[in-house]
């Protein structure tokens, strides 16, 4: 049973990098506004002195995360995902500085679903979850074709491994 495990070798789709790109930067500015609008409330309304600076320090590091998170982190969280379905198991890699392996049995999965959300939609792509008693796991960005054959095969070989106990 266990002498199937072997490294995953399926990938993301390729607009992952993109759509991560765009969710951080959108994340990113929002931050950017919020902070913005309390300097601007701070110098308008006069607050206690050491506010301000907060929230300037706040903004100086929020640039460099801003920096990782769109430019940096997307391509190397890109490169390190990968996953693999087979009769007996689910099995997901990823990690950008820590890299955690998991293996589902597939006797343990009570659900899958698709999951797309209006930027994944404007690219054509979705994402796995894949719910057991104890956990959800997902297999982000997944073209929309791949992402539903991913999830009747898992749907089926559940079933198989239910109606064979």
């Amino acid at each position: 049973m266990f002498n199937e495990i072997m490294e995953p070798q399926q990938r993301l789709s390729k607009n992952a990098v993109k759509i991560w790109r765009i969710h951080e930067a959108i994340e990113s500015a929002v931050t950017f506004l919020v902070i913005g609008v309390l300097l601007y409330l701070d110098h308008r309304f006069s607050w206690v002195y050491w506010v301000g600076w907060i929230l300037a320090g706040l903004a100086v590091l929020e640039v460099p995360m801003m920096i990782w998170s769109v430019f940096v982190q997307p391509s190397m969280k890109y490169a390190r995902w990968r996953y693999t379905i087979s009769e007996q198991f689910l099995q997901l890699k990823f990690g950008v500085f820590t890299e955690t392996g998991e293996l589902i049995p597939m006797t343990k999965i009570q659900s899958v679903a698709t999951r797309q959300g209006p930027l994944q939609k404007r690219y054509g792509v979705c994402s796995v979850t894949v719910t057991t008693m104890g956990s959800s796991h997902t297999i982000p960005v997944l073209d929309q074709d791949i992402a539903g054959e991913l999830r009747n095969q898992i749907a089926r070989y559940a079933k198989l491994k239910e109606v064979d106990e």
